[in-house]
């Protein structure tokens, strides 16, 4: 695994040749590029031209726009020469689907050229026909034909290519040969690698997009791991990095912090795209948010030198990884661990000077939930051990009937203080920091034991220090009658790889170790925030760690209500727990045929009750049908004002007039009994 993600537990970025698109360098030690897409219609030289001119004003510095015909490739050589004419150098890169004329073109004008393996001489007919291995050989060298000129015309010009593999749009032929997976997707991508190889032409990037975060991470992973296998000890091609389709407003970022910031937590990654419904300048901020959440991160892995001495591995499959098993634990309450849900906690930092006045403030910012709901409240904050049964009185008198967490010291005098609220409290959270603090297990035990309160350690130390911590609580609670504790966890500022540490350590003393509960604190605010806790957690979920998920709330309004509904939105984003409807759309390009953000927006409205249902919505008909792989309903669009609207994979209504293609959508998903009146949702 070492030549995959480097050490899992402290990844360097992966070593890969460079690749230079114009000015700009790709890999090798060179900062992580952000790049954008421009969403204008291509023909039109001036948007196209203006668009691309802020999003370089922002920060971006690669711009993609879409060729999908020859006439739109020819104008590049009009933008080029506009944006040449203002000053603007900005590299341009040919997006590219199903046309390899417009592609030759383009190869003389723009800097690099995206292709997609899956439509770029393939076409998918949403049909899987057999092939036997003589048919799927001559369609192979069929496909290398039709793609070895432009691998010509690039290496003859230095111009670069991305071999951009997505998850909807793979060939009936892969298809048949691999079905919808990760796997499939790789083997795409190498197929035309081949072709690139045999040519002698190298400056190839490859991007594994998909719309489902889980898949994207086990597809670069996997594509990681082929690559080492090919040229062992050698520098490997860059990879771009993005989650797909992954929609508007906190979602889209919260999935695309997921899915980019997972990668580049492992060092895989050398440029990114967020792709949101958006404004496309509007992502250049989030991608930089992204990288510099892990090069924080980074930055702290490379002070800690010390030996991490475990094992185990912390993830099952590091290429398809499944929900580590615990043993399924009652906590003062709180059902988590086995087969349930990973759980959502709030963590309260506040003293609780007031007890009812901090009820009724949470009551009330909790009351503002909808379809989800605090399934856990921790508190600890000074003073918090002599007013917590108030606390717990009055969050009762309100009706929140909430599991509570309180959190103490080790010593004995913090127990005994905590033990005369036992009645008030289900579970306790004792952090320990030192071996010694951790050898103390028995005890804390026996007094949690006495009063009928179930315990949680949180472990105060970085990843080296972490084995002996748990080496010292195993090694105790085998010669006791206590038993294990019910959790364990981390210091709300632990790392992704800490945890990964601590998964590893608790697979070194046994096959189903306590639950792991990932915990975050937060000094940033906002988007920041947000991302922030995005990259740490979902790459964590991803990996099938973690049975409660817990998110300290910042201050100003609603802070408690706005952590809780980050944590499940960073759940759905992570694939782990739905709660809400899952919206896949494009971020628009020169191909879409209707006001994607403004169409989006509208469905959002009529359907953002449906929890479990997933929507997409997709600009055109080139894409959209394999783009929106997963989803249960989908809205493409198939011409001007024209809608075609989908089940899954099948069309149920062709041309449909736009203006009446919304109320047709809630129509189709009522007809399949998975519409419910907003009125009705408790």
């Amino acid at each position: 695994m070492a030549g995959v993600a480097g050490d899992l537990f402290r990844p360097l970025r992966r070593v890969t040749r460079v690749v230079r698109v114009g000015d700009v360098a790709i890999g090798g030690e060179h900062p992580i590029v952000v790049q954008s897409m421009t969403n204008t219609d291509t023909m039109d030289t001036a948007a196209t031209v203006e668009q691309t001119i802020r999003l370089a004003e922002a920060g971006c510095e690669i711009v993609r726009v879409t060729a999908p015909s020859i006439r739109d490739a020819e104008n590049l050589r009009e933008i080029r020469a506009a944006l040449s004419a203002r000053g603007v150098q900005v590299p341009l890169v040919a997006d590219i689907h199903f046309t390899p004329n417009a592609a030759m073109i383009a190869a003389e004008v723009v800097e690099k050229v995206r292709i997609n393996p899956g439509n770029y001489a393939d076409k998918k007919k949403f049909e899987v026909r057999e092939y036997d291995d003589r048919e799927y050989a001559a369609e192979l060298e069929r496909v290398a034909e039709r793609f070895r000129p432009l691998v010509r015309r690039c290496r003859d010009n230095g111009v670069a290519m991305r071999i951009g593999t997505n998850h909807g749009s793979l060939s009936d032929r892969i298809m048949n040969r691999f079905g919808d997976t990760a796997k499939g997707m790789v083997e795409s991508a190498l197929e035309f690698l081949d072709v690139c190889e045999d040519e002698n032409y190298h400056d190839v990037v490859f991007s594994m997009k998909a719309s489902n975060t889980q898949v994207a991470i086990q597809a670069y992973r996997l594509l990681a791991a082929r690559l080492e296998a090919r040229a062992p000890g050698e520098p490997s091609y860059p990879f771009h990095v993005g989650v797909t389709e992954a929609g508007d407003a906190e979602d889209g970022r919260i999935k695309s912090a997921i899915g980019i910031g997972a990668l580049l937590e492992d060092g895989l990654g050398d440029t990114i795209r967020v792709s949101l419904t958006e404004d496309p300048v509007r992502e250049v901020p989030v991608a930089r948010e992204i990288a510099q959440c892990v090069e924080r991160a980074r930055r702290l892995r490379a002070e800690r030198v010390a030996p991490i001495e475990v094992r185990s591995a912390p993830i099952d499959d590091y290429f398809a990884p499944s929900r580590r098993p615990t043993r399924r634990r009652e906590q003062g309450g709180l059902a988590c661990g086995g087969d349930e849900p990973v759980r959502v906690e709030l963590d309260l930092p506040e003293a609780l000077d007031a007890p009812e006045a901090a009820a009724a403030r949470l009551a009330l910012e909790l009351s503002a939930l909808r379809d989800v709901a605090c399934e856990s409240l921790l508190v600890g904050g000074a003073g918090a051990v002599e007013r917590v049964g108030d606390f717990a009185k009055e969050l009762a008198t309100l009706g929140l009937e909430i599991p509570l967490a309180l959190r103490v010291g080790p010593d004995a005098e913090a127990l005994e203080s905590a033990a005369k609220v036992a009645p008030a409290v289900g579970r306790w959270v004792v952090r320990v920091a030192t071996p010694a603090e951790a050898s103390r297990w028995p005890e804390i035990a026996e007094a949690a034991g006495a009063v009928g309160v179930d315990v949680e350690l949180e472990l105060e130390a970085v990843d080296h220090a972490l084995p002996s911590l748990v080496a010292a609580v195993f090694e105790k609670a085998a010669g006791a009658s206590t038993g294990e504790p019910a959790a364990l966890s981390l210091v709300p500022e632990a790392s992704l790889h800490d945890y990964r540490v601590l998964a590893a350590a608790l697979a070194d003393h046994a096959e189903e170790a306590p639950l792991v509960v990932l915990r975050q604190a937060h000094a940033l605010a906002g988007e920041a925030a947000l991302i922030d806790a995005s990259v740490k957690l979902g790459g964590l979920l991803c990996d099938g760690l973690g049975d409660v998920v817990s998110i300290r709330p910042g201050s100003g309004p609603d802070a408690a209500a706005i952590s809780v509904d980050l944590a499940y939105r960073i759940l759905q984003g992570a694939r782990q727990r739905t709660t809400r409807t899952e919206y896949i759309s494009c971020p628009s390009c020169g191909r879409t045929l209707f006001d994607l953000e403004e169409t989006t927006a509208r469905i959002k409205r009529r359907t953002d009750h449906l929890s479990g249902v997933k929507i997409a919505v997709m600009g055109c008909i080139e894409n959209g049908p394999g783009e929106m792989a997963d989803a249960d309903f989908g809205y493409v669009g198939s011409g001007v004002g024209q809608v075609t609207l989908y089940v899954g994979q099948d069309v149920v209504a062709r041309a449909v007039p736009e203006g009446e293609a919304t109320d047709r959508l809630v129509d189709l998903i009522r007809d399949h009994g998975r519409w419910r009146d907003p009125e009705t949702i408790d």
